[in-house]
């Protein structure tokens, strides 16, 4: 049997690292880059137009932003503003798009002329050079409004970035080991703490403000601002190796389906020494109040590199350091599906189409859609189809079918039954 294929959505001209999905205007957000070196490999961000064109979705570059030296390595959305993480540094984006009105025929002769390969919208009045918007009578700008330096080790790196419930805050982590936070959009620093001996692999900001966080110490920390609420612990009522030692290596937030005031924390475990016969990583579902582990599967022998939760939680997607992705239904851990090496390469981030604004449009009669970037400069699609199940009034009317056949048979072997 061949390998599955996936559809391709979109080859960006740079490494793929960080991607996120704007539900309102339905645009995909890739970024990534080469970097400082002076390899020719540009750095950006790329705006991709999401659309359902013959049932199928699909995505058109719409606009692209110079990013200079530095290549983005971790994202974080909040409406339409963008915390870009940058080697050291956070810089805060803020998008718009706009349709134009009123283009007079020498405008759009003029358009025509350049070839479908060179539409352009209008740019605006302070366009970046290097900035290009690519879809005739669309007008996109990017605002640069706030930038800081958020690591301070020896070799410093944000690693991670995320928004709280409201938008109001931020924080980031990275190779010092330390969290800071962050008022949303002057950037002015409102805590900072140690929180790892050690990078911080990965943090997540729960809507009652606790936060929880990741490190290569191999600890999971919840923190109430600066303050230690708690430790996970993970192999309690799980596997026990005590000849492999294994570290947190990602961690989301997720709502509970059906139940508004719910919420799970979800952890993925991975053997923190690469083995010639590698153990299986490991994927928990916590309490989102007690921090008590739920229920721990194990997840494949593909160490994972990122891990996503679809906007309603029922869904986890997950990417591995050798290309494969795959979809978990995250109630009960179990695996929906998997395409393995579907990049050939690390996934760097996966992220689910969102299920409020345009998203139930885009996703048309499949049940979710996973995107997943990597290394490769790929931007890949993953459709789950919708399981279909049977109304309960057909499986009452077969109940009942059943019982009458039955009682007709018996009445016809034996006359005297009824």
């Amino acid at each position: 049997m061949g390998r599955r294929r996936t559809p391709e959505l979109y080859r960006a001209p740079f490494p793929l690292y960080a991607l996120r999905v704007d539900p309102s205007a339905g645009l995909l957000i890739a970024a990534g880059g080469g970097g400082a070196a002076k390899t020719g490999i540009k750095n950006g961000v790329h705006f991709l137009q999401l659309e359902q064109i013959n049932g199928r979705l699909s995505a058109s570059l719409l606009h692209s932003h110079d990013t200079e030296t530095r290549a983005t390595m971790n994202l974080a959305l909040a409406g339409n503003i963008l915390a870009a993480g940058q080697d050291a540094h956070c810089q805060l984006l803020r998008f718009q798009i706009h349709q134009q009105k009123g283009k007079n025929k020498a405008e759009k002769a003029g358009s025509k002329e350049q070839g479908p390969r060179q539409r352009k919208g209008a740019a605006p009045a302070e366009k970046k050079s290097g900035d290009e918007t690519h879809q005739e009578g669309v007008e996109f700008s990017v605002e640069n409004l706030q930038e800081v330096q958020t690591d301070f080790s020896r070799d410093p790196l944000q690693k991670v970035v995320c928004f709280n419930h409201d938008n109001t805050l931020l924080a980031t982590g990275g190779t010092d080991g330390c969290v800071r936070v962050w008022k949303v959009p002057t950037l002015e620093k409102v805590l900072e703490f140690k929180a790892h001996e050690g990078e911080i692999e990965d943090l997540a900001l729960g809507p009652d403000g606790k936060l929880v966080t990741v490190g290569w110490d191999l600890k999971a920390s919840v923190w109430q601002k600066d303050q230690l609420v708690t430790q996970l612990h993970w192999q309690e009522n799980g596997p026990t190796f005590s000849n492999t030692p294994y570290r947190y290596q990602a961690c989301r937030f997720g709502q509970v389906p059906d139940q508004p005031a719910g919420l799970r924390l979800f952890t993925v475990q991975i053997p923190h020494k690469r083995l010639r016969q590698p153990p299986p990583c490991y994927l928990t579902a916590w309490d989102g109040s007690t921090f008590l582990p739920l229920r721990t599967r194990p997840c494949g022998h593909e160490v994972i590199s990122c891990l996503s939760v679809s906007e309603s939680g029922t869904f986890l997607g997950l990417g591995t350091v050798t290309g494969s992705v795959a979809i978990y239904i995250a109630f009960s851990l179990q695996r929906l599906y998997y395409v393995k090496e579907a990049h050939g390469i690390v996934v760097t981030d996966v992220a689910f189409l969102p299920e409020k604004g345009r998203g139930p449009e885009l996703l048309g009669s499949h049940e979710t859609a996973l995107f997943s970037v990597a290394v490769d400069s790929r931007c890949q699609l993953h459709l789950l189809p919708s399981r279909r199940s049977a109304p309960v009034w057909l499986l009452l009317l077969l109940c009942v079918g059943l019982i009458v056949m039955t009682i007709l048979l018996l009445q016809s072997a034996f006359p005297g039954f009824l």
